[in-house]
């Protein structure tokens, strides 16, 4: 089974608790508590889980509601909600997390990210940041350095002193802490009737945790009041102003056969009388992919970025540079829509492994299988391909890119 991201590079495997089981007063009552009210056509919670659910470093996610939002939840999230793990909390925030961690007793994860379900705008690459910071004796918080000046008020109103803002953050979720040390904090807490921390790293400080600072990001705003929850159904909905930028890139490789009792192709071994030659595993999928990934954005190709001649990409797993791709294209705000492969080839025959390809493809791509497709043909027996010489690949992708507002 491909490991994880984290698995591979040492880190702990994460869970998450998402809490959602506030009344939402501030944000009014007329729609219901803020965390299922509509933005972009989807409740607020839906927009948080699904970033959750397709992280490839998180395993289980547990979504801690209040006892009477079952009915709520599940139109929320529709087929989602049977993704993740449902839990009823308490009276407060601190015993409605307590209690999603006791849930995560059986699983027992390496570690946990807990993230307020109304913060809709976390994004990978901030989860990322998190995950990367935690290890068995260290959590992480992710917060911005205080930019405004800030006054303490005096009792009658006026005011008494300027804080030095030097030092300080404003503190974000989602907050990640080893598992066990985080859930025997909060047990500590409960037993010795300590109620009124106001984030989870304020208990890890108490229980004499240490917990680095990461950069937290400026667009993970909560949405507490109501006028939040109207920019953010501005912000996810796309503008009727904006002209769309979906971007079609186009990938085409080939490698040739050589002695070997397997081929890899989309991320999958498939044995063979012969493999493909090349210098990293020469998935000709893969590489294909990755050429059509970049030409979205104008990023050059694969040998750009990954050069034959570097020794270090010598039978490196091809995933490699597609998710590299993935990540350079977010980074550029563009949501992968969907890919279409098609493999030519005369043996082995694709049919059997298609199922397991397409799940490859959508783990690395971080998009549904339905937006996947994987097509083989062959060449009629005709040129190198026919020959049963190589394997050659086309893929197709398409990505959407933020909209541009006519001048």
């Amino acid at each position: 089974m491909e490991k994880s991201r984290s698995e591979s590079s040492g880190k702990l495997p994460a869970a998450a608790v998402i809490v959602a089981a506030g009344r939402g007063e501030r944000a009014g009552q007329v729609d219901g508590p803020k965390q299922y009210r509509k933005v972009a056509g989807r409740a607020v919670l839906a927009h948080t889980v699904e970033t959750f659910l397709r992280h490839r470093d998180i395993g289980t996610v547990a979504v801690v509601i209040h006892a009477d939002d079952d009915a709520l939840l599940k139109q929320a999230l529709g087929s989602l909600v049977e993704r993740v793990t449902v839990v009823h909390g308490g009276a407060t925030r601190q015993e409605s997390t307590r209690l999603g961690l006791l849930a995560l007793q059986e699983e027992n994860p390496g570690a946990v990210l807990i993230h307020d379900g109304v913060r809709p705008f976390a994004d990978a690459e901030l989860i990322d940041r998190v995950i990367a910071s935690i290890d068995e004796n260290h959590g992480a918080l992710p917060a911005l350095p205080v930019s405004d000046t800030l006054k303490r008020e005096a009792t009658d109103g006026t005011i008494s002193a300027t804080v030095p803002r030097a030092g300080l953050h404003a503190a974000q979720t989602p907050q990640g802490f080893p598992y066990a040390p985080i859930l025997a904090a909060h047990q500590a807490a409960h037993r010795q009737g300590h109620g009124d921390f106001t984030d989870d790293a304020a208990i890890a400080e108490w229980a004499e945790m240490p917990v680095r600072i990461v950069a937290g990001s400026p667009d993970n705003v909560k949405l507490t009041w109501a006028r939040d929850i109207a920019m953010a159904d501005q912000r996810l909905s796309p503008s009727i102003n904006a002209f769309p930028d979906v971007r079609t890139g186009n990938g085409y490789d080939v490698h040739s056969f050589e002695a070997g009792d397997h081929v890899t192709l989309c991320g999958v071994a498939i044995p063979h009388t012969k493999k493909l030659s090349g210098h990293s595993d020469a998935d000709v999928c893969l590489h294909a992919l990755t050429d059509a990934l970049l030409a979205t954005c104008g990023a050059g190709d694969i040998g750009t970025h990954f050069p034959p001649s570097d020794p270090q990409w010598k039978g490196a797993a091809s995933r490699i540079f597609v998710e590299y791709a993935v990540k350079l294209v977010r980074s550029k705000g563009g949501r992968i829509a969907n890919a279409d492969v098609t493999l030519i080839c005369e043996a082995p025959r694709i049919g059997p492994h298609r199922e397991a390809m397409t799940a490859e493809l959508s783990d690395m791509l971080g998009i549904d299988a339905g937006r996947v497709s994987v097509k083989a043909t062959t060449n009629e027996r005709l040129g190198f391909v026919g020959r049963e010489e190589g394997i050659a690949a086309i893929v197709t992708a398409s990505v959407v890119y933020p909209g541009e507002l006519p001048e």
